[in-house]
């Protein structure tokens, strides 16, 4: 199998408990986002990671493919690690479970650069920002990179396995703790990350205001 897909669906948030099972449009989060990477040609297998098994029996319910992970993992990534452990594979996408608007146009690039060129161990995507103000919102993750302007980090991570495997068996580094942020590690590390830019936006799922800019764009308002 070239490329498996991982969902990482915690029910604990901060903000929003039980996230990935709030419904957006009549559909819940994770069934959306499962629906939506599992119609993307170049994805063979998709599988929800969670620690939680009201959010494996919906996904069931669904006939999606969910895989119980330890509750003490620390993050998303180790999650999607986890997983990847288990079921071999070329490839491996973590798409986040708060981005009911990712698609084939955001996963697709991905595989393309590990296709492309054996030297990338990781890609990701970033957009430009046109809005000013999200330079200057805290929330947002800015990409600093040789290609200039700004950018920002949004929806799923391509890595090769193997690099994977050997990531989440890494130690935490002191950036990544400062800023809470994995792909820091990878740099502290002194890998590169293969940044590819996407065309368009998407609306990811944080925060109470976040639902209702979803419900607006599936509103059409």
């Amino acid at each position: 199998m070239k490329t498996l897909a991982v969902i990482p669906a915690r029910y604990s948030s901060t903000r929003l408990p039980g996230k990935p099972m709030i419904e957006i449009a009549g559909v819940p989060l994770v069934i959306r986002v499962l629906n939506n990477v599992s119609a993307c040609a170049s994805v063979d297998r998709v599988v929800v990671a969670t620690d939680d098994e009201r959010i494996a029996a919906l996904v069931s319910r669904h006939g999606g493919e969910a895989v119980m992970t330890p509750p003490e993992l620390p993050s998303g990534g180790d999650r999607v690690a986890y997983v990847a452990r288990e079921i071999p594979s070329d490839y491996v996408l973590n798409v986040q479970v708060d981005d009911p608007l990712v698609g084939a146009d955001m996963i697709d690039p991905l595989v393309a650069a590990l296709d492309g060129d054996p030297s990338v161990m990781l890609a990701l995507l970033v957009k430009r920002i046109e809005d000013m103000e999200e330079v200057r919102a805290n929330n947002i993750v800015k990409a600093v990179f040789d290609g200039g302007g700004w950018y920002k980090h949004i929806g799923p991570y391509g890595w090769r396995r193997g690099f994977l495997l050997d990531f989440a068996a890494s130690e935490q580094t002191p950036l990544e703790k400062t800023e809470s942020l994995e792909m820091l590690r990878v740099i502290e590390q002194g890998h590169a990350i293969k940044c590819v830019t996407a065309a368009r936006d998407t609306i990811e799922i944080d925060t109470p205001e976040d639902l209702l800019k979803i419900e607006k764009y599936f509103s059409g308002l």
